[in-house]
C-alpha cells in the first residue's frame, strides 16, 4: 500500500511540474521600471546641465536610457488573448498528462501481477534444477561438517564440489582437513596446491608450489602436480 501512495504522489508532482509552466499567465510588470528610467533620463539631464558629462556622453546615455524605457513600456502593456492553436496545446499537454498515468497503471493492473509473492534466491538467479539440488546438498553436507568437523570423508566430499563451484577458499579449508585427517599423500597434497592456485586466480604461489613439491616427492609420476611445477616456472 505505501509503495501505491509513493508512486502516486511521484506521478503528481511530474504533472504538477509539467502544467505549471503552461497554466500559469505571465505577470505583469508593476510600471516601476518605467519610473525609474525617467528619473534616470531626468538624472542625465541634471548632470548635464551641471556640467558633469558632456553633451556627447548624455547624449549616448539619453539613448540607451530611452530604448530602456520603451522595452519596459512595450512589456506593461496587456498580453494580447490567446489564439486557439495555443489553447488546443495546451490542452492536449493536459489530457497526455493525465491520461498516459492512467493509462499505464491500467495497463500494469491488467498484464502485471502486484499481489505475486516474491520468489526463492535460486530461481531469481535463474539456477536449473540440477543446480539448485547441488546447493541443497551442498549445504547439508556443510551443515553436517559444523557438527561433526573431524569426519575427514564429508570434506573428502565436499573439496571437488567447492572446486566445481568456484569456491576456492572453501576448497582450500577442506582440503587442508582433509590432509590433517587421512594424512599426506601425492593426490591430497596436489589437490590442495590446485585449490590455493585458484583461490589466487591462477597464479602459482610459494604456498601451492610446496605442496606440488611434495606431491611430486610422494609420486615423482603425478602428472597434475609436474603440470603446475611448469606452470609456475612460466609464472616465474
Amino acid at each position: 500500500m505505501m509503495l501505491w501512495f509513493i508512486m502516486a504522489l511521484m506521478t503528481a508532482a511530474a504533472i504538477f511540474a509539467v502544467l505549471w509552466p503552461l497554466a500559469r499567465r505571465t505577470p505583469l510588470r508593476s510600471g516601476s521600471d518605467i519610473a525609474v528610467y525617467r528619473d534616470q533620463i531626468d538624472e542625465i539631464e541634471r548632470d548635464r546641465a551641471a556640467g558633469l558629462i558632456g553633451e556627447r556622453e548624455a547624449e549616448a546615455a539619453r539613448t540607451e536610457v530611452s530604448r530602456r524605457l520603451i522595452a519596459a513600456a512595450d512589456a506593461d502593456a496587456p498580453a494580447p488573448p490567446q489564439d486557439g492553436a495555443t489553447g488546443r496545446r495546451r490542452a492536449a499537454a493536459v489530457a497526455a498528462l493525465i491520461l498516459l498515468p492512467l493509462g499505464a497503471a491500467s495497463l500494469y493492473l491488467s498484464l502485471g501481477s502486484p499481489q505475486l509473492s516474491s520468489q526463492p534466491l535460486e530461481a531469481r538467479r535463474g539456477l536449473s534444477p540440477e543446480q539448485t539440488q547441488v546447493m541443497e546438498l551442498v549445504a547439508r553436507v556443510e551443515a553436517h561438517l559444523e557438527q561433526n568437523p573431524d569426519d575427514a570423508r564429508g570434506w573428502e566430499v565436499v573439496g571437488p564440489v567447492y572446486m566445481r563451484l568456484g569456491r576456492y577458499d572453501d576448497a582450500v579449508k577442506a582440503r587442508r582437513n582433509v590432509l590433517r585427517l587421512l594424512g599426506p599423500n601425492a593426490a591430497r597434497e596436489a589437490d590442495l596446491g590446485e585449490a590455493i592456485t585458484g583461490a589466487q586466480n591462477g597464479i602459482v604461489t610459494a604456498e601451492a608450489k610446496a605442496a606440488f613439491d611434495r606431491a611430486v616427492a610422494l609420486d615423482p609420476a603425478d602428472i597434475r602436480a609436474r603440470y603446475f611445477l611448469g606452470l609456475a616456472a612460466e609464472q616465474d
